[in-house]
Order: C-alpha cells, then structure tokens, then sequence
C-alpha cells in the first residue's frame, strides 16, 4: 500500500472515529420536557438512527466473520499444501473452526437487528 494512501485512509479513520465518538452527545442534547428528538427537527426522526446504527452493525459482523472464515480458509489451503498426508484432520478443523465464526457472526446480526427493532 502506497504511504499517500495509507494517510487518507488513516485521516478517513480519525474523522470517522470522531463522529462516531461525538453522535451520542449530539443525540442527547435535548431540553427537559421535550417529547421527542423528531419534535425538535432532529437529523434522523424517529427509528431511522436506530435502523441505520443495527445495519452498519451487521455490515461490520459480517465483514469481519468473512475475514475470520477467509483467514481460516487460507491457512488450511497452505497447510494442506505442505503436509498433503495431513490434510484430512486440517479439513475437519477447518470446517469446525469456520462453523463457530459463522454461528457467532449469525448471533451477532441477530443482536444487530433486534437493538434496530426496539
């Protein structure tokens, strides 16, 4: 990766951690007795910040247990590559391995849209 890129991407990842930061406060500064934060003219009315906050959570689960999957998968291929007569028991605990990421990542999606739903 090419040093000019790498700074955008790090640049990208500082302002993107600062609003991430910065969101609850500006969320909960409402006045007391106000019923809602759509009465005031709120950016997101209603669910609609909850909605997006459990679809980019679920974007983010899934991105990282295909990485996790990807990972394993590699790995398993290049071990099987150098010990052939092994690859038997590394295709079983490739499989195993790979299931309890994809069941995690299935829980984690689930708590996603269910935080979106309430």
């Amino acid at each position: 990766m090419s040093k000019k890129l790498a700074k955008v991407a790090l640049v990208l990842m500082l302002v993107g951690s600062a609003l991430v930061i910065a969101a609850p406060a500006l969320a909960q500064e409402q006045e007391e007795g106000e019923a809602s934060v759509a009465a005031k003219g709120s950016f997101f009315p209603g669910k609609t910040a909850a909605n997006l906050g459990g679809a980019i959570g679920a974007g983010l689960v899934v991105m990282g247990g295909a990485a996790g999957i990807g990972r394993i998968g590699g790995s398993a291929v290049e071990s099987m590559a150098r010990q052939p007569e092994a690859s038997g028991s590394i295709n079983i605990a490739m499989i195993i391995t790979a299931a309890m990421i994809e069941g995690a990542t299935l829980f984690a999606v689930l708590g996603c849209f269910i935080a979106s739903v309430k």
